[in-house]
C-alpha cells in the first residue's frame, strides 16, 4: 500500500559538502551522525521507510527530523549552524536549582559520619541529611526524598 509522497528535501552544494565533512568529523555525537545521514538519504530522494529501513530507525523518527531539517530551510546556514539544525530542541520544564558546588557539598556531608555533625545516629536517613542541609544553608529547602535522590546519583555516578 503507498502512502503520501514526503516532502523533497533539496540542499545546495556547500550544505552538502557541510553534512558530509560533518560525518567525517573524528568525534561526533552518534545522534548528530545519524540525523545528517537521514538528511543526506533524503536529499538523494529516498523515502521515509526506505530511509528508516537501511539505517533501523523508525518511521516516525525519520520524518521527524526529515520535517524538521525543512522548517530551517529558508535560515542561511551562517546563522544557524548544521549542530543547531540537528540538536535537539531544548525541553521544557524547571530550571536546575541545585548547582553542581550545592550536589557537591551534599555529598561531603553525607561522606562525614553524623556523629561529627552532633546527630545522635550512625547512619544518615534522607531525612537526617535534608535537615542538616538546611542547618548548615546549603540550601534553604530540600525534601527527604530529593536528598536521598542526589544522594543516590552523586555517589552512582563517582563508582
Amino acid at each position: 500500500m503507498r502512502g503520501p509522497k514526503p516532502p523533497v528535501v533539496e540542499v545546495s552544494a556547500e550544505v552538502r559538502y557541510e553534512l558530509e565533512a560533518l560525518l567525517r568529523r573524528r568525534s561526533l555525537p552518534q545522534q548528530l551522525a545519524l540525523r545528517a545521514r537521514i538528511v543526506l538519504a533524503a536529499t538523494e530522494g529516498q523515502n521515509n521507510s526506505q530511509i528508516a529501513r537501511s539505517l533501523g530507525l523508525e518511521t516516525d523518527t525519520v520524518r521527524l527530523w526529515r520535517n524538521r531539517w525543512l522548517s530551517f530551510a529558508a535560515i542561511p546556514l551562517p546563522d544557524f549552524s548544521l549542530d543547531e539544525r540537528l540538536s535537539d530542541v531544548p525541553r521544557s520544564g524547571r530550571p536546575i536549582q541545585i548547582t553542581a558546588e550545592q550536589r557537591c557539598q551534599i555529598v561531603a556531608l553525607a561522606c562525614e559520619a553524623p556523629k561529627e555533625a552532633g546527630r545522635p545516629i550512625s547512619q544518615w536517613t534522607g531525612r537526617e541529611i535534608a535537615d542538616e542541609v538546611i542547618k548548615r544553608g546549603i540550601l534553604p529547602t530540600i525534601s527527604a526524598r530529593h536528598a536521598s535522590r542526589l544522594l543516590k546519583k552523586g555517589i552512582s555516578n563517582r563508582i
